[in-house]
């Protein structure tokens, strides 16, 4: 899908994103991403969109804010920062998932 609106802020791209359904909020932890009691494997999801925030003086401040939905119908947010202490696990399930995000909007 192709990326349609740009938001200023995280939390606009939050805000927004919860009105449109992207309700639940996803944790990284490993290969699998928590909302609350419920856990998917990285492989149960995938991007619907995603928008990425550079920080203006500090390097800090990036992050990416992912919106996620199932074949199931769960839609959620997964808000990441770049290169914090995340594990090797988590780091290449994000990757994953960006590889299957690129070649399907290109598809």
């Amino acid at each position: 899908m192709k990326q349609k609106f740009h938001y200023d802020t995280i939390s606009e791209a939050i805000d927004q994103l919860k009105k449109q359904g992207f309700t639940l909020d996803f944790n990284l932890a490993g290969t699998n991403l928590h909302a609350g009691d419920h856990v998917f494997n990285i492989d149960e999801l995938e991007i619907v969109d995603l928008y990425r925030y550079e920080g203006m003086s500090d390097p800090a401040d990036e992050a990416i804010v992912y919106a996620l939905a199932s074949p199931s119908g769960a839609k959620g947010i997964l808000v990441s920062g770049y290169g914090i202490s995340m594990d090797d696990a988590s780091i290449e399930a994000l990757k994953q998932m960006h590889y299957k995000y690129i070649h399907t909007k290109n598809a």
